[in-house]
């Protein structure tokens, strides 16, 4: 009787999951409370705010034409890498891969509805490839639980973009995120270091809920000739040149140094340097207040409409 107690204690303590091993398997719809403009419809030319950009990456900005995604086929179903499809259009599917002799957990495995893109995280401690091993769209992650926190660690990353319009991301960045889950809600806090174009690590958050009926479907993008050109041609704009970077500044009343980017524009130090903004009486773009597309809402109070 003792040795079947004690073997039943051992089958148990054998079938309790690890400390912090919480399962994100799931379908989850994304929240875009975060940055809703930004992520759809889509970011505007030249607004650079909110990211530690160098010079380099601005001046790569300030070349970019938005035409270039209508007449270079290559650009047109180019797929969100891993930094960014998390804020993409799209929902997520994620699904557990365990070893069959062992029955230890190898890896989260996704899918993300834009592109069809596929990714895995790998939990089984194997280390990152070398320096010259093949860069994806998705890159190489590997996870460790700290508590209830799963971090990973991506690289070998091929170039993207931090923003859609025109801010670049080098093949040299690293990504790390940190994924928390409470009840039927994921929050992924990510950072994102460029030495190449980045001043400083760019943080960004990102919010999912469960949604079990969800069906994903296929993306199937196909490229097309949207606009005519000449073979050959990749729209841009010589430096200088650009006079389209003025428009979020005076659609959104923004002093125009302000929508430059850069690390010192994130601190709220930076509003001294720019005692004399007064924003809009009216919204007149993007100016849904509670959902992405509800009605619009004026941002000065009701007695000076």
């Amino acid at each position: 009787m003792t040795r079947i107690g004690g073997l039943l204690s051992l089958i148990m303590l054998l079938s309790v999951p690890a400390f912090g091993q919480i399962d994100f398997s799931g379908e989850w719809a994304p929240l875009y409370h975060e940055d809703a403009p930004e992520r759809l419809p889509g970011p505007e030319l030249g607004d650079y705010t909110g990211i530690p950009i160098n010079d380099a990456v601005r001046m790569r900005a300030d070349s970019y034409d938005a035409d270039r995604i209508s007449v270079v086929p290559e650009y047109q179903c180019r797929p969100h890498a891993s930094d960014y499809a998390l804020r993409g259009l799209g929902n997520l599917r994620i699904w557990r891969e365990f070893d069959q002799p062992t029955q230890r957990l190898v890896a989260f495995k996704m899918h993300f509805l834009a592109y069809d893109s596929e990714r895995t995280v790998y939990l089984d401690g194997r280390p990152h490839p070398g320096e010259l091993a093949p860069h994806t769209w998705q890159g190489f992650s590997t996870g460790v639980w700290e508590g209830n926190m799963l971090t990973i660690t991506t690289t070998h990353l091929k170039a993207n973009y931090l923003r859609r319009n025109g801010l670049p991301r080098s093949d040299k960045a690293t990504l790390t995120e940190h994924w928390t889950r409470h009840g039927d809600y994921l929050t992924i806090v990510s950072v994102i270091e460029d030495p190449a174009f980045l001043a400083e690590p760019l943080v960004r958050s990102d919010n999912w809920f469960l949604d079990p009926g969800q069906r994903i479907g296929i993306f199937g993008c196909e490229t097309a000739t949207e606009v005519p050109a000449p073979e050959g041609t990749v729209p841009h704009w010589l430096p200088g040149t650009n006079q389209n970077l003025t428009e979020f500044a005076n659609w959104y009343g923004l002093p125009f140094e302000a929508t430059r980017g850069g690390a010192e524009t994130l601190y709220p130090e930076y509003r001294s340097k720019i005692l004399g903004y007064k924003p809009p009486a009216k919204c007149e773009r993007y100016c849904a207040c509670l959902t992405l597309f509800g009605g619009g809402c004026n941002v000065a109070p009701p007695a000076s409409r």
